[in-house]
C-alpha cells in the first residue's frame, strides 16, 4: 500500500511553488509528520511533512521543479511493501541513514540572550573539550560582550561532540556554538571532530554548505549581481531563499555612504631584541575595548567642559560618625559616604535640570527621574551599575543598593538591564587616593561628578586658620546643553547640601 505525498494549501493567491530542497531520498525510512520536503514560494517557504510512516518509494517532483496546489511530489511505500525505489538526480546526497539518526540525537548549543541592545559576544573561555562527557546545565563555555560575561549551560546531557565556535571567535546572538551529541555514536565521533573542522576550514566556503541554494534565490542572485558571500540565508542550514535576495538587494539601496576610514592604528616606537623579548603582549578584552571606544567617542561628540569646588566634610562626618552604628544596627547596612552626595546631586539636580538631560538629535529630553550611575572598579575594567530612582531612595536604601550593585559587579554577575538607562554618573575616584581630577562623561548622559581624596588643610574660618577635612569636586558637563551658570549652580548646591546637610531635610 503506498501513501500519496502532495503539495499543501500555499495560501491566499498562491497556485505554485518551487521544490527548494528534499531531505530525504528514495529507500529512506520516514516517520509520519517527519519533514521531507521545502517548498518555495514568492511569499514564504513551506515545510512538507510525511503523512504517513514508511519508506520513500520515488520522487516525482525534483529539486527545481515548479507544482502546482495538490501535485504529487512522492509516494510513501509501508515498511515491507515498498516497490522499486526510483532514485531522482540530486545536487547534494543527503547522509547515510546511520548518520542521520546519529545527527537526530544531537543537540545545538547556542548563545543565549546577551540582553538589550547588545548584538554579539567573544567566546572566552572553553570549560569542556571535545570528547568529554556533560552533565544536563553543567557549565559549558563562558562568553564575554562589551559590558558582562555570560556563561553557557549544556542544554542537554551527553558528550560534546563539536565545537564550532573556538576560543576568542566573536558569535552573534543565537549562533552556533557547538553540538552535544547523546548517542554512543557523539562518543566515537568526538576524536574525527578536530580534524573534520581543519578539513572544512580548508575547503572553500561554497563546498562547505550540505545543501544548495534555493533555484529562484540563484536566479534572483544572478539578476542582481550579487554572490551567495552578500546575502545572509534564512532557510534551513543558512540555505539563501529568494526573499533573502530581495531583502539584501533592499539593504544596500537604503544603506548609508561608506564612512571615513577609521585612523591608522597606534603606532609603536622601535623597539630593541632585547626590550621586546621581556614584554608580554595580552589582547584587550571586549570589555576594555568598549571601555576605550566609549570614552573617546564621549570626548569625540560632547563638548565637554569641567567645573570644580571644594567641599568642607566636617558636618558629614560628624554626622556620621554619631549615627554610623545606630544606622547599621537598624537597617544591616554601614552608612557611607555616597549616600550623602547621592541625595546632595538628586537635590541639585531638581534645580538644574539640564544636568540630568540628554540631546536626542535637535532635542534636548529632560528627565523627570534620577537614575543613579555609581561608577565601580572591578579586576576587569570599569562598570557603571545603574541605581534606579535614586531620588525616591532613603539613605538606608541607597546604602543597600550600592553595597549590593558593587560586590556584584566585582563578581561579574551584573545584567546588562543594571547597566543601562542612567541619567546622572558620580565617580569616586577618593578612594583610590586621587585629590582631583577630571571625570570623562558616560553618554548619552549630560554630567559626571567626581569625588576626591579627603584631606585635612588650613583654611580660613571667621578669620581664623582652622584644620579641616577637605574634598575637591569636580563636574564634567557637555556644554551643548549645559551653561557654564548651570553647572557653577549645580556644583554649589551639592556642596551647600554637603556642608550642612540639614537643607537636604528642609529641602533648601
Amino acid at each position: 500500500m503506498t501513501t500519496e505525498v502532495r503539495v499543501p494549501t500555499l495560501g491566499e493567491s498562491v497556485t505554485e511553488a518551487t521544490v527548494a530542497t528534499w531531505f530525504k531520498q528514495p529507500g529512506d525510512t520516514v516517520s509520519a509528520d517527519e519533514m521531507l520536503c521545502e517548498l518555495e514560494t514568492d511569499k514564504v517557504t513551506v515545510e512538507v511533512p510525511s503523512p504517513a510512516a514508511g519508506k520513500l518509494q520515488d520522487i516525482v517532483a525534483p529539486e527545481g521543479e515548479t507544482v502546482g496546489v495538490d501535485a504529487l511530489l512522492a509516494n510513501i511505500a509501508e515498511a515491507g511493501a515498498a516497490g522499486p525505489e526510483t532514485v531522482k538526480p540530486k545536487a547534494n546526497a543527503s547522509a547515510p541513514a546511520a548518520q542521520a539518526d546519529d545527527q537526530a540525537a544531537a543537540t545545538d548549543i547556542t548563545v543565549p540572550a546577551l540582553g538589550e541592545s547588545v548584538s554579539e559576544a567573544t567566546v572566552s573561555t572553553w570549560f569542556k573539550k571535545v570528547g568529554d562527557s556533560v552533565a544536563q546545565d553543567e557549565m559549558l563555555c563562558e562568553l564575554e560582550t562589551d559590558k558582562v560575561s555570560v556563561e553557557v549551560p549544556s542544554p542537554a546531557a551527553g558528550v560534546l561532540a563539536e565545537i564550532t565556535a573556538g576560543e576568542g571567535e566573536t558569535v552573534a546572538a543565537s549562533a552556533k556554538l557547538g553540538v552535544i551529541s547523546g548517542s554512543a555514536a557523539g562518543t566515537s565521533a568526538a576524536p574525527a571532530a578536530p580534524a573534520a573542522a581543519q578539513t572544512q576550514a580548508e575547503a572553500p566556503a561554497a563546498a562547505g554548505k550540505d545543501v544548495a541554494n534555493a533555484p529562484s534565490a540563484e536566479k534572483a542572485m544572478a539578476e542582481a549581481g550579487l554572490n551567495a558571500s552578500q546575502v545572509t540565508g534564512s532557510g534551513r542550514d543558512g540555505r539563501i531563499m529568494k526573499e533573502d535576495v530581495a531583502a539584501a538587494v533592499a539593504a544596500a539601496k537604503t544603506a548609508p555612504p561608506a564612512a571615513p576610514s577609521p585612523a591608522p592604528a597606534q603606532v609603536r616606537g622601535p623597539v630593541t631584541a632585547d626590550d621586546a623579548a621581556r614584554e608580554e603582549r595580552v589582547k584587550m578584552t571586549r570589555l576594555r575595548q568598549t571601555i576605550a571606544k566609549r570614552l573617546k567617542d564621549s570626548q569625540n561628540t560632547a563638548a565637554m567642559l569641567t567645573t570644580y569646588n571644594e567641599v568642607d566634610m566636617t558636618e558629614v562626618m560628624a554626622l556620621r560618625n554619631e549615627y554610623k552604628d545606630l544606622f547599621q544596627k537598624k537597617h544591616g547596612v554601614k552608612l557611607g559616604f555616597m549616600s550623602f552626595f547621592t541625595k546632595a546631586c538628586c537635590h541639585a539636580l531638581k534645580e538644574v535640570p539640564e544636568v540630568n538631560a540628554e540631546i536626542d538629535g535637535t532635542d534636548i529630553v529632560y528627565k523627570n527621574f534620577v537614575h543613579m550611575g555609581v561608577a565601580a572598579g572591578t579586576p576587569t575594567g570599569l562598570v557603571v551599575p545603574v541605581i534606579r530612582d535614586a531620588d525616591a531612595m532613603s539613605f538606608a536604601a541607597i546604602e543597600k543598593a550600592i553595597a549590593e550593585k558593587g560586590a556584584r559587579a566585582r563578581d561579574g554577575k551584573l545584567s546588562m538591564a543594571e547597566m543601562q538607562g542612567g541619567t546622572f554618573t558620580i565617580s569616586n575616584g577618593g578612594v583610590y587616593g586621587s585629590l582631583m581630577s577630571s571625570p570623562i562623561l558616560n553618554p548619552p548622559q549630560s554630567g559626571i561628578l567626581g569625588m576626591h581624596k579627603i584631606q585635612d588643610r588650613p583654611m580660613a574660618i571667621n578669620g581664623k586658620v582652622e584644620i579641616r577635612p577637605m574634598m575637591y569636586l569636580a563636574l564634567s558637563y557637555d556644554h551643548r546643553i549645559v551653561d557654564g551658570k548651570g553647572a557653577v549652580t549645580f556644583l554649589v548646591r551639592v556642596k551647600e547640601a554637603l556642608e550642612d546637610p540639614r537643607r537636604l531635610l528642609m529641602d533648601l
